[in-house]
This record gives C-alpha cells, structure tokens and sequence, in this order.
C-alpha cells in the first residue's frame, strides 16, 4: 500500500490523529503528516506545506468541515486513491467534489479500519 497522509496531525498523544500516526507506522504503512504546529511523531516530520507530499495513496482526515475548504485544492493535487472522512469530519460538499475528481471517499474510522484489518 502506498502512503498515508495525515491531515490535521497533532503532537498531543492523546489526540486521534497522534493515535492514528502511531497505530498506521505499527501496522509499517508508510506515512506522511501535515499540521499546524511542526514536529515529530517518533519519525515522523509534522509538515505544514503540501508541496513536500507525493505518492500519496489515502488523505485521512482530522479537520473539521468548517476549515476542510482551504485544504480542498491541495488534496485534489496529490490525486489519492481515496480519503476517508473521521468522525467529525463529514462533509457532503467535499464527498462530491471528490467523487467527480475520481477519488474515492470513505466515511469511517481510520482507528476501527486498522483494528479490524479493513484498512
């Protein structure tokens, strides 16, 4: 499988997508991370700038829908396989503009697909 981004990592190991880091290098699936604030989970950069990410197969995200738009033009960029949509982050706008880009859109929990092997 090729690479995950991250959107929305966080250095706080009590956050879902801190969890998630950890679980998806666990599983040696390769991953990349994009935050607000830079730094490592173990070693992994947190990045803040999409133009360092290529190959990526899966964008799972931990951005609310609210401030998923700013993010919509740089996702589509990077051409993933597929992106799937955390709790909370449903968002029927961009499940749309995704699907007419050819990407497929799962809404489910990055956490529960790792745990069950439907990743």
């Amino acid at each position: 499988m090729g690479k995950t981004l991250i959107l929305g990592a966080s250095l706080k190991s009590n956050r879902y997508s801190n969890l998630v880091a950890n679980r998806l290098l666990d599983h040696n699936i390769k991953i990349e991370a994009f935050g607000l604030k830079k730094g490592k989970i173990r070693e992994v950069q947190i990045k803040d700038n999409f133009e360092d990410f290529q190959n990526i197969h899966t964008v799972t995200l931990y951005v609310g829908a609210g401030r998923q738009p700013e993010y919509y033009g740089d996702i589509l960029k990077l051409r993933p396989k597929r992106v799937i949509f955390n709790p909370g982050t449903e968002n029927p706008e961009f499940y749309k503009l995704l699907k007419d880009n050819g990407i497929e859109v799962e809404v489910a929990c990055t956490l529960v697909l790792l745990a069950t092997d439907q990743y």
